[in-house]
């Protein structure tokens, strides 16, 4: 699902050469820089970088990855994927379960006034609380955001900062595929994906890392209209990969009364249907 040398080759080629004190002129045919002038800039040889390239090196030493994470002007997340992707033949890390510990369902339903969910490292959520469950609209257990991002016309409505969020999913996906590339479920999530939007397949083939954190989250809801909210993301302890997410508003902001419109709501449509069950059991 992803490779050393593939992200060697893309982090390269986005590297300005006047940026590490190489003069360019018309005639230079590639973009970014030449595997030689890696090779030089990072202090090993010529061969030994190409065969970093075509994946036919043995693990390259925390030396070398440090300098050409210097060279490559990788950021902090990007620089723990070139060493995880280095490793990987060493070490495999073992995709994490699905279950969700009665514990953590708990805390969810204590979550009264923001939409909380439970997400593992294919995106798929675990668990969520009623009102994560009325702003996306659906149930929680079985929704994958990813695919509500790429692949359903719903979930292009609802994101209302659609094209950052594909920049996000895609760039954690990325990592996931470095961190679990043994997950047969995340590849055919991934295949998926390509298969069913240009955008997808766009944004993969330029093999950008992005760390989930926490950030500005902002939804169309049919119902209240534009939530600018707040997500902050926790790692579970003892459940690689997975994470809680709350999404908050501001008190006093137009989102903190669009909540309570939606809480509302969702209390009247739950009325209505227990009036209704009640009419039919009569």
């Amino acid at each position: 699902m992803d490779d050393l040398a593939g992200f060697l080759r893309t982090r390269r080629s986005r590297v300005d050469p006047a940026a590490v004190g190489i003069p360019s002129d018309s005639r230079r045919r590639v973009e970014g820089l030449r595997r030689e002038e890696v090779a030089h800039l990072s202090g090993v040889s010529v061969d030994y970088y190409v065969r970093l390239e075509q994946g036919r090196a043995t693990q390259p030493s925390e030396q070398v990855l440090d300098a050409l994470a210097g060279v490559l002007g990788l950021d902090e997340t990007e620089r723990g994927h070139l060493y995880r992707l280095a490793r990987q033949r060493r070490r495999r890390a073992k995709a994490p379960g699905g279950r969700v510990r009665p514990e953590l369902l708990r805390v969810l339903d204590l979550v009264a006034d923001a939409p909380a969910l439970i997400m593992n490292h294919r995106l798929d959520v675990l668990a969520g609380n009623r009102l994560a469950g009325l702003l996306f609209g659906r149930p929680m257990p079985g929704l994958n955001t990813a695919r509500h991002i790429f692949l359903e016309e719903a979930g292009r409505g609802l994101y209302a900062d659609w094209e950052s969020c594909t920049l996000d999913v895609v760039g954690h996906l990325r990592l996931a595929a470095g961190k679990y590339p043994d997950d047969p479920r995340l590849a055919s999530l991934i295949g998926e994906l390509a298969m069913g939007s240009d955008r997808f397949r766009r944004l993969w083939a330029r093999a950008d890392v992005r760390a989930r954190t926490h950030g500005r989250k902002a939804y169309r809801h049919p119902l209240v209209g534009l939530l600018e909210l707040h997500q902050e993301n926790f790692a579970l302890p003892d459940e690689s990969g997975t994470e809680l997410l709350v999404l908050s508003a501001a008190p006093g902001s137009p989102a903190e009364d669009g909540l309570r419109l939606l809480v509302g709501l969702g209390a009247d449509s739950g009325d209505a249907r227990r009036a209704a069950d009640a009419q039919v059991r009569e």
